[in-house]
């Protein structure tokens, strides 16, 4: 490898370690666009951390440390498949810039008080991800659709719920700054798995016990759109944006 080819690379590492990658907008969740359009044989070559739904919006996906875990409306949770696709997912290569420890109970609102804090600033991308105990995590698990698929905040009212008392386990989590709403979810989102690998899903509350918090800052979003007819024709302005994926999110 010449010098020139192994600054390259150097560029490249640098570059992709600095990278968000999503599959399609939260904008085109909201208009119903449910159908798989990226492999997690794709998606897992452009980081090992990250979140997102599954074609027919058949459950949530969390990943961490190369691990796919597909979290289902039932409530279980199993390892992806290569071949199952996604509509709308966010993933980056997961390396901390700093760790912090919480050694006391916090709820949810408090955590994310705490986080913002620790952020240098909240015009940034940030994925966090976030090990411990819990003393209780509420979740949702979005259902299996089919067409006609109905708008998502409509999907979002018949969704199961499941709570987690006393568990440990992994949130991952992004930080979408507010300029960005609608590419995806401004603010936080997060997602949960237990220590057993046998359940969670989106994150509504929490209860933290005790944790230990890592953080990696994002410059880089490499957004990739659907080329697909049900894409080009779909409404991608919403009047009530904010309250949309508020409902969507489970704030109201």
């Amino acid at each position: 490898m010449t010098v020139a080819e192994l600054e390259t690379k150097q560029e490249t590492k640098q570059e992709t370690d600095h990278d968000i990658y999503q599959t399609s907008t939260m904008l085109a969740l909201l208009d119903g666009l449910y159908d798989g359009v990226v492999s997690f044989a794709e998606l897992q070559k452009h980081g090992d951390f990250g979140l997102g739904t599954f074609d027919q919006l058949n459950g949530e996906m969390i990943a961490f440390d190369s691990e796919f875990y597909h979290l289902f409306p039932d409530g279980t949770a199993h390892r992806v498949k290569p071949e199952e696709t996604t509509p709308f997912s966010t993933v980056t290569f997961f390396r901390e810039d700093f760790i912090y420890t919480v050694d006391r109970p916090m709820r949810r609102e408090e955590l994310e008080a705490l986080l913002l804090k620790l952020f240098p600033s909240r015009n940034m991308f940030y994925a966090f991800r976030i090990d411990g105990t819990f003393r209780e995590v509420k979740t949702r698990t979005v259902p299996h659709q089919v067409k006609p698929y109905k708008p998502f905040i409509e999907v979002t009212k018949s969704q199961p719920t499941f709570t987690f008392n006393e568990a440990s386990g992994v949130i991952t989590g992004f930080w979408t700054p507010a300029y960005a709403q609608g590419i995806g979810v401004a603010g936080f989102h997060l997602h949960f798995i237990n220590d057993e690998r046998t359940g969670g899903g989106h994150v509504f509350d929490v209860v933290v016990e005790k944790c230990t918090i890592r953080i990696c800052q994002k410059s880089n979003l490499h957004l990739v759109l659907p080329d697909t007819p049900d894409y080009l024709n779909a409404n991608l302005s919403r009047k009530d944006l904010d309250k949309e994926i508020a409902v969507t999110e489970g704030a109201q």
